[in-house]
């Protein structure tokens, strides 16, 4: 029988949460630097390139890669010969190390979940409850798999029960498309096969966990359907086209994981979950010799890349108006300076609803740039923390308020926009920007000063006003209502089919 502290839990917990927010794992750097050597095209080109400084950049300051600091995902296996030293819910132990982590002073993670999800949807603020799956198995220790997963991958997540007779990699390779570039690609994908349905989703989840091997399997050959499979699908889904970030390129996927379970003769219940470019999970074990330890990664692992913003277009917020946009271009990268504000779901939330009640706004919108972000709370002398683009599909509804109504000139975001809300930018003329998701610590560095301007109480969701210098966006819809990201996939595919034949 081994005694398992049950502080040791916590704090490994602890520890092993505030590591993964600015440590990638090693073997996802390395994929990623392998990406970024081969690619061809200059505008995934250069999204790598800043996601490799980022990545550094974190880890040398231990901050957050990203500013969506995820929920909490923990997979235990619990060995039958263990005794604690107390009274044990594993579930509240695990929760109180997400409870230390995220609200550590040095290193403060965002608090991103929200209770009652039907209802008033209030941040729980701490980032409680995590996740937590538990098995029981022999031995006289514990085994954890934490994850940390941002949203923009978890809303990709896609489930199916196909028959029997199916093809899988079809189905995946159907599915990829419809994800958009919301999950910040290139990652890796999640699949479950078999089981139930909700355990074909777990295994998706929990396939993601492995180490990136697709190299090796590639080299040696593959030995079983699944071997066969995770090649098949990694080649077809890069053949697509869809390239870092959905600008188009030669990759979307880093490696393609399969988890199965033998599952009904009638049926065949499928899970897909991404992972984005801001990958975060780690593995460890307590045998009751006090609480694990994480050597940091060695820095040979970050390859040395001199990104700068040379050739961007400088734009002057304060003078900017909306003839000088008229010659922007899908693609064309811009170093904004100046003033603009900043809000998400909750805010435009908010702000429909004052118009709706004939309630006076506490910010004018009007000419101005908004940017789709909820930082991390600063630390020292930071202006802000880790503030990277949230997805802004999700503030298509409010397209026509927005840019029409209350006559906002441009929107930063990350991934695409929908059929809505690029009518709304044609009609009014306005546009829409994009800054690199997964490079959130770059971005903060651009950001001067930052200030509350309304809605306090919704925390990382307030309104704010950035005062910023030389912030790297690029243009993803113009004032016509082109769109790069369209244009810039549908380039690469035409591409690849003739690269394949050189």
């Amino acid at each position: 029988m081994t005694l398992i502290r049950r502080e040791d839990l916590i704090q490994s917990v602890a520890d092993a949460l505030q590591y993964m927010s600015y440590y990638h794992p090693p073997d996802f750097v390395r994929a990623l630097a392998a990406a970024y050597a081969g690619e061809e095209s200059p505008a995934a080109r250069d999204a790598l390139a800043q996601i490799l400084v980022n990545s550094r950049m974190a880890a040398e300051g231990h901050r957050p890669i990203c500013q969506d600091t995820g929920i909490v995902v923990a997979f235990v296996e619990v060995g039958s010969g263990v005794r604690w030293d107390g009274p044990a819910d594993l579930q509240a132990l695990i929760d109180e190390g997400v409870r230390r982590a995220y609200t550590d002073p040095d290193n403060p993670l965002r608090a991103s979940l929200v209770a009652d999800p039907l209802g008033g949807r209030r941040n729980t603020g701490d980032n409680t409850p995590a996740m937590v799956y538990t098995r029981l198995v022999p031995g006289d220790g514990i085994a954890l798999k934490l994850a940390a997963k941002g949203g923009g991958s978890e809303n990709k997540a896609r489930f199916a029960v196909l028959n029997p007779a199916a093809d899988l990699a079809d189905w995946v390779v159907e599915q990829v498309p419809t994800l958009g570039a919301g999950w910040c690609p290139p990652g890796i994908l999640g699949i479950g096969a078999g089981g139930t349905p909700e355990q074909a989703l777990l295994l998706a989840k929990e396939s993601l966990l492995a180490p990136i091997d697709i190299h090796e399997l590639r080299a040696r050959g593959a030995r079983t359907r699944v071997e066969e499979l995770r090649l098949e699908i990694l080649d077809r889904v890069n053949a697509l086209g869809i390239g870092a970030q959905g600008l188009g390129g030669l990759t979307t996927v880093l490696d393609v994981k399969i988890l199965d379970r033998p599952t009904h003769a009638a049926s065949l219940p499928v899970g897909l979950i991404p992972n984005c470019a801001a990958t975060r999970h780690l593995e460890f074990a307590l045998d009751g010799n006090g609480p694990a330890e994480f050597e940091p990664p060695s820095a040979d692992v970050w390859p040395r890349i001199d990104w700068s913003p040379a050739g961007a277009t400088p734009v002057d917020l304060e003078s900017l108006g909306r003839e000088d946009m008229a010659g922007w271009r899908p693609g064309q990268r811009l170093l904004l300076s100046g003033r603009l504000l900043t809000g998400r779901d909750a805010a435009h939330r908010r702000i429909q609803e004052m118009l709706e009640r004939g309630e006076p706004l506490p910010v004018d919108l009007r000419d101005r740039f908004l940017y789709y972000v909820g930082p991390v709370d600063p630390v020292g002398d930071e202006v802000v923390g880790p503030a990277g683009p949230t997805t802004a599909s999700r503030m298509d509804r409010y397209s026509e308020l927005m840019f029409g109504t209350l006559g906002l000139m441009g929107a930063i975001g990350k991934a695409e926009r929908g059929a809505e809300a690029v009518e709304a930018i044609r009609r009014h003329r306005a546009v829409y920007l994009i800054a690199v998701g997964g490079a959130a610590y770059l971005v903060s560095k651009a950001i001067r000063k930052a200030r509350v301007m309304a809605f306090a109480d919704l925390g990382m969701e307030a309104v704010y006003e950035f005062e910023v210098k030389d912030m790297p966006v690029a243009v993803a819809v113009d004032t016509r209502g082109e769109s790069v990201h369209d244009q810039g996939p549908a380039r690469w595919r035409r591409l690849l089919p003739m690269k394949s034949h050189l």
